[in-house]
């Protein structure tokens, strides 16, 4: 069985683009002259997103470098402890919806420090899996197309982040067996 899914999983890629060369071919589309069409439609995108993406990253480095991300783990401590979110995961909370390398940095950290299988690392790739960048497809996807009053989808997703990270602790727990239902 493990074979046959490892031959399947060498041959999807090229089996896909097989199946999309023949549906094209046998319903008479120019396939290449499409592609290229679409590949210059992406980069005309590519150059539209290049301002929101330099200004998103600035933000995250100021972010970080300043301290406010360290005076808002401080602020939001007692919370965290009421919650039961350990202190030591609150960065990813916090990271997961600006920026998705910073919180997957950050992932690393923990898991260098206390190991993937640790109760800190489960939470931590938990919280990373189960959650979005709001902010970064906010200011990238919406700002391309033009779209910059988001006020309750910025309120929407990051409800849903905070849902996410109490989600996560709550299914860490239940799965590592201290929480009993």
């Amino acid at each position: 069985m493990n074979d046959a899914l490892a031959v399947l999983s060498e041959w999807m890629l090229p089996l896909v683009v097989a199946v999309i060369l023949a549906v094209g071919a046998w319903r008479r589309v120019p396939v290449y002259e499409t592609f290229i069409e679409g590949a210059q439609g992406g980069f005309t995108t590519s150059i539209r997103l290049i301002p929101h993406l330099v200004a998103m990253m600035v933000a995250v480095s100021v972010f970080r470098a300043s301290g406010a991300m360290d005076g808002l783990i401080h602020l939001v401590d007692p919370i965290l402890t009421w919650l039961h979110v350990p202190a030591a995961v609150a960065p990813m909370g916090i990271l997961r919806p600006i920026t998705g390398q910073g919180s997957l940095a950050f992932m690393i950290d923990i898991f260098q420090k206390h190991g993937p299988d640790s109760h800190l690392g489960l939470l931590a790739s938990t919280m990373q899996a189960s959650s979005d960048t709001t902010l970064y497809i906010l200011t990238v996807y919406f700002g391309s197309v033009g779209i910059y009053r988001f006020r309750y989808a910025l309120a929407v997703g990051l409800l849903s982040d905070f849902v996410s990270v109490l989600a996560s602790v709550f299914a860490v727990w239940l799965v590592s067996g201290m929480i009993h239902v």
